[in-house]
């Protein structure tokens, strides 16, 4: 098929024209007929949104529908057949599973997956994995976005959990911040507030917030705590960022992990461009609004991404100080570190595919990978390694998953019950609220379980000094 063909079809763009060849060569690759071949582009220049879930003309169809309405919502319909999901675990929440299958019926979706600690979220569930051709999806990322764990292991004996246990305390309480508007009075210094946070709107406004909150917490069941790590095997560095090809000895050591995100940068990055998204989409059925998406090629989708990226090195920077203060504060030596992210998206291949993959509570376990799954402040965390199973996306579980709402759990659970089974498990909870409990968490060792074919377990950590956001603070996560 040449040129002129394609502009008498109706694809007159210039700028398009090398793009559809291209794409009218891969469909007769694939064994499509001329005719067919000729049908189609024409379908496609009067209903380009048909195309968008389409492997071969899908780049086509979203170029062609920008150019014919910019600034116009793009039109929904329904697809004969969902994308391919797979789950984990069995004890999961109906609803949950409805929303993952809701998000494998969008146009964009190509694959998804459940892990064992799912329960509802907002748009798509948490513990859900959906990967998407060229879109990204504001709810799928999550609000507190780049969630993040990060673990240090120091050069020290196990024992100053109890002898100087005081001294950890109060670094603790000294060195972080816990609250929905929580701040250092002397701000804190990271090269990611020299970064570009003009690449938005939104993050250009909130950059001056986001260095006075750098290096806090939030609230929710964000936590920075003290423990053991009991490795029983040696662990070299792994796959993934900043792993440099260190080694860590078998022993038990003494360790800080924590868990919290971007704080009001990010809840505010994902508000605006999820309402963005959702303009975009106002033909999407309720059950699919928060599942809007924005095209990577559209100048609201890029800003996004990069955003979104942004976030992710913001929500490290608070990790990575945190972690630099309390060691600084007490004289440690720092011998190991992990860390990863769990409310993200990634560009990855899959099927010998560029897909943008979104885990919304869910760990990246591509093969080699180290990461870790908590559980909660009175059971194990987990470092893990990744065994890059294809069906799951490469995903694991991020914890152990809520089992019920934070409504319920203050309605259930009492603080006298609370402290005795946190003094059983010989952990010392500086401050919290009851919706954390304990209780309110699956069986962490029945999440790991049930993805054992995803991840291979190298570490437990075991929580002894434990502080949250006091109680009374609205949740973030």
């Amino acid at each position: 098929m040449k040129k002129k063909e394609l502009i008498n079809l109706g694809l007159g763009q210039k700028d398009m024209l090398e793009e559809a060849l291209q794409a009218v060569i891969a469909a007769a690759q694939a064994g499509t007929a001329k005719t067919t071949i000729r049908r189609q582009i024409k379908d496609l220049v009067q209903h380009p949104a048909d195309f968008f879930g389409d492997p071969i003309w899908s780049g086509v169809a979203r170029r062609w529908a920008a150019k014919l309405a910019p600034d116009a919502p793009t039109f929904y319909r329904k697809r004969e057949k969902s994308a391919p999901y797979r789950r984990w675990g069995l004890d999961i929440e109906p609803e949950a599973l409805r929303q993952l299958e809701n998000a494998c019926a969008l146009p964009v979706a190509v694959a998804g997956a459940l892990m064992p600690d799912a329960h509802v979220g907002y748009g798509l569930p948490i513990g859900g994995v959906l990967a998407t051709r060229r879109s990204v999806i504001p709810y799928a990322v999550g609000v507190d976005i780049a969630c993040r764990v990060k673990m240090t292991i120091f050069d020290a004996p196990v024992g100053m959990l109890d002898g100087e246990r005081d001294r950890l305390r109060k670094a603790l309480e000294r060195e972080t911040r816990f609250g929905v508007g929580s701040e250092f009075r002397d701000r804190r210094q990271h090269a990611v507030i020299d970064d570009d946070w003009s690449v938005s709107p939104v993050t250009k406004k909130l950059k001056d917030k986001a260095w006075a909150q750098l290096g806090t917490s939030g609230s929710g069941n964000h936590f920075v705590e003290f423990g053991e790590v009991e490795v029983p095997a040696a662990i070299n560095g792994g796959i993934g960022p900043g792993r440099g090809g260190r080694t860590i000895e078998p022993g038990r050591y003494l360790a800080l992990l924590s868990h919290s995100g971007s704080r009001g940068s990010g809840a505010a990055v994902c508000d605006h461009y999820s309402r963005v998204a959702i303009a975009r989409h106002a033909d999407l059925p309720p059950e699919l609004k928060r599942l809007a998406w924005l095209d990577l090629d559209s100048q609201e989708g890029q800003e996004y991404w990069q955003a979104m990226n942004l976030m992710g090195r913001y929500a490290s920077a608070n990790h990575a100080l945190i972690h630099q203060h309390v060691a600084k504060a007490l004289g440690l030596e720092v011998i190991f570190d992990v860390e990863n992210h769990h409310n993200f998206a990634w560009e990855e291949e899959h099927g010998g595919e560029r897909l943008i993959v979104h885990r919304k509570g869910a760990t990246p376990a591509g093969r080699g990978v180290l990461g870790i799954i908590p559980g909660s402040m009175a059971s194990p965390a987990y470092i893990v390694r990744g065994k890059g199973q294809p069906d799951s996306l490469d995903s694991a579980a991020h914890g152990a998953g809520r089992v019920m709402s934070r409504k319920k759990a203050k309605e259930s659970f009492t603080w006298s019950e609370t402290k005795k089974l946190l003094r059983d498990r010989e952990v010392e909870l500086i401050s919290a609220d009851i919706d954390e409990a304990p209780m309110v968490y699956r069986d962490i060792d029945k999440v790991m379980a049930a993805q054992d074919d995803l991840v291979e377990k190298v570490a437990r950590f075991f929580p002894r000094i434990v502080k949250m956001a006091p109680a009374g603070e609205r949740a973030e996560d």
